[in-house]
């Protein structure tokens, strides 16, 4: 592991605590099973800053839409014509696309310039999204404000009961947001292992999983890379993962999937 400073919530440089995970399972639940020969064929959306489509490392989106406010306030979802706006989102997509190359990738803005938002966009992107039936839901980003915690709550809760499954980034910093702290979404911490494949298993929530979140060069604006650190790149390679597993297991519902993925996590026993 490297001496770069990682991101709050993530996984202390060292070696990973160890997952206990029960023999019978993990003779069955195998990284093999899991993922092998998956190109993730199924729908992804990215809620975030939009989406570069065409980027070289992103190709074709499925489809792309932007949550706007209108001069009476009134929230609305429309075909974005703009895309993103400060390459955040299409850093995410990037990294999801390396991973599930086959899958159907879908935008939704809910970000401005700066990666900045507001609460209430958020939560009908989200919402949007749920309604759409996409099966993975990636949201690298997070609110601090309580007094929307509920609503996300109850957000998160209808996307679990409808199948989807929503992978959120931990806050950047040592602080309570979100929805990534809410149980029925798999929250994800940055490891700085170099390999977009391996993640671990938190044995001590509310993160569930870390990634490769320290140093990724990513997708950005224009066609061209970056290199970034931060959480936000952590929770897309486990959207990507997740599309592997559920293409060769569609059957699965969300909280069999988090069985999965912290079963075949590589501190369980599951890299083997």
């Amino acid at each position: 592991m490297s001496a770069r400073p990682i991101p709050a919530w993530s996984l202390p440089a060292g070696d990973p605590p160890s997952v206990e995970a029960p023999g019978e399972w993990r003779e069955t639940i195998t990284r093999e099973w899991a993922i092998g020969g998956s190109r993730g064929a199924i729908d992804v959306c990215v809620v975030d800053s939009g989406v570069e489509d065409g980027h070289p490392l992103v190709g074709r989106l499925a489809s792309s839409l932007a949550v706007t406010r209108g001069e009476d306030d009134a929230v609305a979802v429309v075909e974005d014509t703009t895309g993103d706006v400060c390459g955040h989102g299409t850093a995410c997509a990037g990294i999801i696309r390396a991973i599930a190359p086959d899958c159907r990738l879908h935008s939704i803005r809910v970000l401005g310039a700066g990666a900045t938002g507001a609460a209430d966009l958020i939560l009908a992107g989200l919402r949007h999204a749920t309604d759409a039936g996409h099966r993975v839901i990636s949201l690298s980003l997070s609110t601090t404000k309580r007094r929307y915690a509920e609503a996300l709550h109850e957000l998160t809760d209808a996307a679990y009961f409808n199948r989807s499954i929503l992978v959120a980034s931990a806050h950047n910093l040592p602080v309570d947001s979100y929805p990534w702290r809410f149980a029925s979404v798999v929250s994800v911490g940055s490891h700085d292992d170099s390999d977009p494949l391996t993640w671990y298993a938190n044995p001590s929530p509310p993160v569930e999983l870390f990634a490769r979140g320290v140093d990724v060069e990513v997708a950005w604006l224009g066609g061209g890379t970056l290199r970034c650190t931060g959480n936000s790149f952590a929770a897309p390679h486990i959207a990507g993962i997740a599309a592997l597993v559920l293409e060769k297991h569609p059957e699965l519902t969300p909280y069999q999937l988090k069985s999965v993925l912290h079963l075949t996590a590589a501190n369980a026993g599951g890299a083997a």
